[in-house]
């Protein structure tokens, strides 16, 4: 019988602990690739280090082999944006995220942090701020839901929610290891949870201003995936990984300007409800990869989400497609809860038409 070969985890460890050469840093470059949801990387040896995004480099890879040119004209161009540090690596070393171009410098089709960054630095003296709550799921090589039985199902809904127990949730040790590797990579996690489904997880990126939302949500993600590779499990962002009584996965966006946050903000909150109830479908189709298709297995008016079809909102409304958090109604000022986004959505996108049409009234 053939041996089956498996890498061990422990064994990186004595490398990891090797002196570096003074001056050197691994410098890992991620960008979004041509589907506009999967995230790629590769690395390379800085003589420094760097302060900046834009001390780093610009780099090139081959495009034809992550869906985004060609063979017969395959360069694409990385542009560092913003700098974290590599909690896999340790030490000087650090992880480079950026945005791409291609071969006549022109942003690809993927690329939403350029448009985005230019509405922020329209919109930066409104301060918008944004809070993503990111669900996803863990699945096993077979693309099964992590520790659900092979030839069955769990228990109905209930028990999962912010669960404790080995029988109520899947998967904690992914959870706790992402919470603090993105801690120490300097992304502005703020909490996590057990969520409705059994093997779904949440974890909450914000506040954030402006294009930093989109910056450390995409490195969050990025850590995700890295940390649950580390333990053989894989991750899944689809909005709806299990049909029938399960609920689906969203990234609800908390977003409020400064106005909003002051006393009397209420009114600039119902404003800016009134705009988005305008816009319902412009906003549907920058909500997910493919234009509101995979939300639409999600957004049915069942399991915690409004329908697809329709703009709704209200006070702790969990079925709405804009919330207002009881608290905030009560004290007349905060922010209010987008509920619309899918969860493999690209959140430069999300924040990006959030603005267009609450501030900048396009």
């Amino acid at each position: 019988m053939a041996k089956v070969h498996s890498s061990n985890p422990t064994v990186l460890d004595k490398f990891l602990t090797l002196d570096m050469p003074d001056g050197k840093v691994m410098a890992e470059y991620v960008w979004i690739d041509g589907t506009g949801e999967g995230l790629r990387s590769k690395c390379r040896t800085l003589d420094s280090e760097p302060k900046k995004a834009e001390d780093c480099p610009v780099w090139n890879f081959d495009g034809s082999s992550t869906y985004q040119a060609e063979g017969s004209n395959s360069d694409m161009y990385l542009y560092p944006c913003a700098i974290f540090r590599d909690p896999f690596r340790g030490g000087k070393n650090i992880l480079v995220l950026c945005d791409v171009y291609k071969y006549n410098k022109k942003p690809a089709e993927t690329n939403r942090r350029k448009t985005c960054n230019e509405v922020m630095k329209q919109a930066k003296d409104s301060k918008p701020w944004f809070g993503i709550e990111q669900e996803y799921t863990l699945l096993d090589y077979d693309g099964h839901p992590f520790g659900w039985p092979k030839n069955g199902f769990p228990g109905p809904q209930g028990p999962y929610y912010c669960g404790v127990g080995a029988n109520k949730v899947y998967g904690r040790d992914v959870v706790e290891a992402h919470y603090r590797a993105c801690l120490y990579a300097g992304v502005t996690i703020s909490g996590c949870n057990a969520e409705v489904m059994p093997a779904q997880w949440e974890f909450q990126v914000g506040p954030c201003e402006g294009i930093d939302m989109g910056d450390h949500l995409w490195i969050a993600r990025y850590i995700l995936h890295r940390v649950a590779e580390e333990f053989g499990i894989v991750v899944t962002l689809d909005p709806k990984p299990m049909e029938g009584d399960w609920n689906g996965a969203g990234a609800h966006c908390n977003y409020s300007t400064l106005a909003m946050r002051e006393k009397g903000g209420i009114k600039m909150i119902e404003e800016a409800i009134g705009k988005l109830s305008k816009h319902h479908v412009r906003h549907i189709k920058a909500y997910d990869p493919r234009e509101g298709k995979d939300n639409e297995r999600r957004l049915t008016g069942h399991h915690e989400t409004s329908s697809i079809h329709d703009f709704s909102a209200g006070v702790a409304n969990r079925g709405a497609s804009i919330r207002i958090p009881r608290q905030v109604a009560e004290e007349g000022f905060g922010y209010l809860e987008d509920r619309r986004p899918s969860s493999n959505c690209d959140p430069y996108a999300v924040t990006e038409v959030l603005v267009r049409t609450t501030v900048l009234s396009e």
